[in-house]
């Protein structure tokens, strides 16, 4: 999350527990689309499924992109 500006003063943007789908995992930031919040760790590591290539993280985000798009920061993994 190195390249992330992280603003204390608002909550737009928050760091949460998601299932981040995605086929690579060296990637550090996700599309809006590929990410679901889940409300804790538990439930993050309980929703991950390896064959669906869907696998639980802590993310910050959203974040609007120079391209438009919303995006989810990788804060790490959980497995």
């Amino acid at each position: 999350m190195a390249n992330m500006f992280v603003d204390p003063e608002t909550d737009v943007a928050r760091e949460c527990f998601a299932v981040v789908q995605t086929t690579r995992r060296q990637r550090t930031r996700f599309p809006e689309s590929c990410v679901r919040i889940v409300d804790s760790q538990a439930d993050a590591l309980a929703g991950a499924n390896a064959d669906r290539q869907e696998y639980p993280a802590r993310v910050y985000g959203p974040s609007a992109s120079s391209e438009g798009l919303r995006l989810f920061y990788l804060v790490h993994w959980l497995d």
